[in-house]
Formats: structure tokens, sequence, C-alpha cells
């Protein structure tokens, strides 16, 4: 294919670039960027001698061939995943080359459908618990985001910590938001002043990131000095993880147990939160749409039960729901690489050393893929008009050889979950339109609140 001499691409302000729209809104920057320049363009951001230069790439072809079929050639190795290496450590989200894939090798078996299907108990508990204080305030208002955010971070720290959930979870909630909001500011900022200088942003950030270092180191060193011993440490994550070997006998030492569970906590909370947060914002505001579901859930769990892990499989208008929530509001918003060797895609090349961005929330909205794209239609995952996709015109989990491990498990917690919750109540939203920012994942800035109503 010959390539392009001339990028497309938004011109901005003469001496900023478009600087400003990124800050304002990302993402509809993104959309209108490629609604007016195509398929692969560049936006130029900030002033001259620090302006970067990102490739918009928001094709399903394009996507492929920056994940998938030319992955070697994309690598992490920009800006951002930088900031998140250095303050959550090079866990499987940041790690590359043989470090990657020794700790694939190790984790990889604790992610199997059996191994998770485990897990599906510690979410009904969870999700009972959650149940029980919503029931405690009947006709209550309630805010989705906070109310999801705690939820998530209790589930997957119980999933991880096992009996020692309690004292982990308290930490996490209230250093997690400090140290994802540095990251952001840090990946986004044109400049950034070494992390060991005395400012006051920087001192807080790092009193978050020691904080939440010593509760997972703490937590590691009591179960490395009682040993794994008894069931409770041999099925909670940490515990396989700590047992894990890969075929030359070898294991994660203390702090690489630490850097995969603070990815895992990351990735494990914010992800599954913004799922369910925005799938119960959107059946409040579809009715019929939140019928169906509760037909759905009501029917197979009408004796009260916790559902099971066979269960998710029995849950496909649920499924649909979710899948439509994340084809809307992807939590993983954008994926960033950085080319290795100038290649050429959609017909620009993009040169060696280049910021190159593949954006789910623009892929997902494509008028060439999907119809009415701002309209939400859980039966556009229908099996025959998934079949009939493009495998990457919907990517919430990424894809090709760095895909999300976690992918089962999240599906199958937010469907249980959103099954268990619907069951107990009707809800309805309060709040229509709710403003998105980004940060390491897609944010809520404003309220998601809903009106709960409890069934009969």
């Amino acid at each position: 294919m010959t390539a392009t001499t001339r990028v497309p691409g938004p011109a901005g302000l003469p001496l900023i670039g478009s600087l400003l729209d990124l800050k304002r809104d990302a993402l509809a920057t993104y959309l209108a960027a490629r609604r007016e320049h195509g398929d692969v363009l560049r936006i130029q951001a900030g002033p001259p001698g620090l302006r970067a230069q990102l490739y918009l790439v928001a094709s399903p072809e394009g996507a492929q061939q920056v994940l998938a079929t030319e992955s070697a050639n994309f690598r992490k190795d920009n800006v951002f995943y930088g900031e998140i290496r250095a303050s959550f450590g090079n866990g499987l989200l940041t790690s590359q080359d043989e470090d990657y894939l020794r700790q694939r090798r190790l984790v990889q078996p604790l992610f199997t459908r059996r191994r998770v299907d485990r897990y599906a108990d510690a979410i009904a508990v969870e999700t009972e618990s959650l149940i029980g204080r919503w029931a405690a305030r009947p006709d209550a208002t309630v805010e989705l985001s906070e109310e999801m955010s705690g939820f998530a971070l209790r589930t997957v720290a119980r999933i991880l910590f096992g009996q020692d959930v309690e004292q982990a979870v308290e930490t996490v909630h209230d250093a997690f938001p400090t140290l994802a909001a540095f990251v952001r500011s840090r990946g986004m900022s044109p400049v950034r002043l070494p992390r060991e200088w005395p400012l006051p942003g920087h001192r807080k950030a790092l009193e978050a990131e020691r904080t939440l270092y010593a509760v997972c180191d703490g937590i590691i060193a009591r179960r490395a000095a009682e040993g794994v011993t008894d069931d409770r440490d041999g099925e909670d994550l940490l515990g396989l993880l700590a047992k894990a070997r890969d075929e030359d006998g070898n294991q994660l030492d203390a702090t690489e147990l630490r850097e995969q569970v603070l990815i895992f906590l990351l990735a494990g909370h914010e992800t599954t939160a913004t799922s369910m947060t925005f799938a119960l914002h959107l059946l409040g505001k579809h009715p019929e749409e939140q019928r169906l579901a509760y037909r759905e859930a009501a029917d197979l769990l009408a004796d009260g039960r916790r559902p099971t892990a066979a269960d998710y499989a029995e849950l496909p208008y649920l499924t649909k729901v979710l899948k439509e929530t994340m084809r809307l509001f992807p939590a993983a918003y954008s994926v960033g690489r950085r080319a290795v060797k100038s290649t050429v895609v959609g017909g620009v090349e993009i040169p060696a050393g280049a910021d190159v961005l593949v954006a789910p929330y623009v892929t997902h909205r494509h008028p060439d893929h999907w119809e009415d794209p701002e309209r939400f239609d859980p039966e556009r995952f229908t099996p025959e008009r998934e079949a009939a996709r493009h495998r990457y015109a919907w990517f919430p989990f990424g894809g090709g050889p760095r895909a999300c491990i976690g992918q089962h498990f999240s599906m199958m917690e937010s469907v249980l979950a959103l099954a268990m919750l619907l069951r107990e109540f009707e809800v309805s939203a309060v709040d229509t339109d709710v403003p998105l920012g980004t940060g390491i994942t897609l944010e809520v800035r404003g309220p998601v609140r809903v009106k709960l109503t409890p069934r009969g």
C-alpha cells in the first residue's frame, strides 16, 4: 500500500495545537478528529519544542494491525505506561519482553475458566452485602459510581486476599484515587518534574504509594512466614501466586508479588466498577430493556439462591446488556503504544518512535460498523450479529497477545452481580446525562444517581 506523505489531522491553535481541546474533552476531540479527518490521523498538542504528536487509529482493521498482526512493532514504551510502571510496579499490565513472558506463564494458569469459576461465591457474598446495605434504606437514591467502585474493590480484594480483605480494602480505597490522579496528571503533562522533588502533590502521591505498598508487603510477609498450609491461603489469588512456578521451578519474589497484586487491584476494580455503573445507569433510562433483564434474572434465580458460575451462561440477555454497555462506555477508552519502526496503517505512514493510540471509545462508535451508534441496543450482540462484525469493531478488553487476562472474570462478575441486584431492585435513572473524563480508565465527572425501588 502506498502511504500518504501528508498526514491528516486537526490544526488546533498556532502555538499549542489541540492541547486545550484534549484537556477540555479528549473523548469529544477524538470523535471529531475521526469524523473530520478519517480513520488514521495525527493530533498535535503542546508548545513548540514540547509538542506531542499522537497518531489516532480508529478503524477495526487498524486496531487489529496495532494490537495483533503487527503487535511486535507497537510497544508499551510511551510516557503513560512509564508513569503507571513507576507508581504501580512492573506487573502484567506494564511489563514487556522476557519479563512479560515469564509473568504471563506464571499467572495464566490462575485465570483459566475453571479457576475463575471458583470465584463466583466471593462475587455473590459481596453482592449480598451490597443488597443488604441498599435494602436497609428502601426507596433510596444511590450514587452508582461510588457504590460500584466500593463493591468492585471489595470483591477483587476478597479474591486476592481472602480473609485478609478487611486489612487491605480501606487502605486501597483511600490511596488508589490519589495515586491514580498523580499518574494521570504526569502522563498527560508535557513537563514532568522529578518525582523526588518535595512538591505538595508529589509528597501526597508518594505517601499514598508508601501506604499502599506497606499493606500489600505486610500481608505478603505474613503469608510467607506462616507458609501456605491451609485451604484459605491456597485458594485466594495471593496464595496461588505465591505457589506458582514456571517450568524451571522459578517463582515470583516478594516485590514481584506486590507488583502483580497492585496491577490486579488497579485493573480488577476500576474496569468492573465502570461497567456496572453504566449498565445500571442505562437500564435505569430504558425500562423495557430493564424489564427483560429482570425477567431473565428472576426466572433463573427464582428461589432466592446465590448464582453459581454455571449460571453465567444462562443469562444471555444480561450478557448482551453488559456488552452493549462496554461498547458505549469502555473502561479502557484508549490503548497507547509506541511504534518501533515506520509502518503504514490505513494508507498513512506512522514514523518510528511515534505515539500511537487505538481508541475503543471511538471505534465502538464508528458509523461504518455501528448503525445509530449512540443508541443503547443490547440486540446488537446476538450471536449472528456478532459473527457478522469485524473482530475489532468491539474490543473493550484489548486484543492480540496483550489482551486482558481477566476478561472472563470481569464478565462473569458483572453479569452475576447485575442479576442479583436486578432481582431485588428496580432502578430509575435520576441523572440522564453523565459527564465523562479520561484518567487511567474512563471516569465520571458528575453524579450517576438512580432511585432504588425494592421488588415486592
